[in-house]
C-alpha cells in the first residue's frame, strides 16, 4: 500500500508526477542512497538542476556540489534538463560544482578533506556523490584497506547531513558480485536513512522505495513515456 504525503514536507522532489504523488522527495537531514541501472545517473542530473529552483517549485534555491567517483558527470544531460524545468542552461552548469576522482584514495580525500569547506564555500544544501563504490572496488586497494576507509567515509557522509543541514545522495551501479561489494553495500545501506531502486523492468520504469524513515516501502511501475526522466537517457 502506498502512504499518504499529506504529513510529510516535501523538500526536494523529482519532477516527475507519477513518482511525486507517492514519493515527496528528499528532506534536510537526509542521506540517501540511490541504486539501479543507468536511470540513476539520471536522476542524478535530475536532482542536480532542480534543486537550483525556488522551495515552492520543488526545489532548494541552492547550488548543488556533485563529487564525481565514476566519471559520470555529462553537461549534455545537464543542459537537457535544466531546459526542460525552464532554467538557463549554462546557469544551470554554473551552479554545481563538480569535483571528479580517478582512485578510491583522491575520493577519500575529497570527501574528508574539501567537502564541508565546500559546503560552507559555496552555501549548497545538496552534495551528490556518484558512483561511490566502484573506485573501492579497484583490485589496486588492498580489501582491508579499502574496507576501512569507505566505513569511515559512510559514517563520515552520514554524520555530515546533521552536522551542516544539508542533503546527501549517493549512488551505485550494478557490478561483478563478490564478497568486499557485498560488504561495501551493506555498510552503505546500513547507514543510510532512504533507499531508493530506479531500474528498467519489463518496458517500464520501476521505482522502489527499500527504506525510508517515515514512509513505507513500495515498488511502482511507470510506462517510459509517462517518465520526464526517460528522456534524458540516451542524452
Amino acid at each position: 500500500m502506498i502512504p499518504l504525503l499529506t504529513r510529510i514536507e516535501r523538500t526536494l522532489s523529482l519532477g516527475l508526477p507519477h513518482i511525486d504523488n507517492v514519493f515527496p522527495g528528499f528532506r534536510m537531514d537526509e542521506f540517501a542512497v540511490l541504486h539501479g541501472q543507468s536511470l540513476v545517473k539520471t536522476l542524478n542530473f535530475l536532482l542536480s538542476v532542480r534543486c537550483q529552483l525556488p522551495t515552492d517549485e520543488g526545489g532548494l534555491n541552492s547550488t548543488a556540489i556533485y563529487v564525481d567517483g565514476g566519471n559520470t558527470f555529462n553537461p549534455y544531460a545537464i543542459s537537457a534538463i535544466a531546459q526542460q524545468n525552464d532554467i538557463d542552461p549554462r546557469t544551470a552548469l554554473e551552479r554545481i560544482f563538480v569535483s571528479r576522482a580517478f582512485t578510491a584514495y583522491q575520493l577519500s580525500a575529497l570527501i574528508f578533506e574539501t567537502l564541508e569547506d565546500a559546503l560552507r564555500k559555496y552555501g549548497s544544501k545538496l552534495v551528490l556523490i556518484s558512483d561511490i563504490m566502484s573506485l573501492f572496488l579497484d583490485s589496486d586497494v588492498p580489501t582491508k584497506e579499502a574496507l576501512e576507509i569507505f566505513s569511515k567515509a559512510v559514517v563520515y557522509l552520514s554524520e555530515l547531513v546533521t552536522k551542516r543541514k544539508v542533503i546527501v545522495v549517493v549512488s551505485f551501479f550494478p557490478s561483478e558480485q563478490s564478497r568486499r561489494r557485498v560488504f561495501l553495500e551493506s555498510v552503505l545501506l546500513g547507514r543510510a536513512s532512504t533507499v531508493v531502486i530506479v531500474q528498467k523492468s519489463k518496458g517500464t520504469v520501476q521505482f522502489s522505495l527499500e527504506k525510508h524513515p517515515l514512509l513505507q516501502s513500495f515498488v511502482i511501475d511507470i510506462e517510459p513515456n509517462a517518465a520526464t526522466l526517460e528522456r534524458f537517457v540516451e542524452v
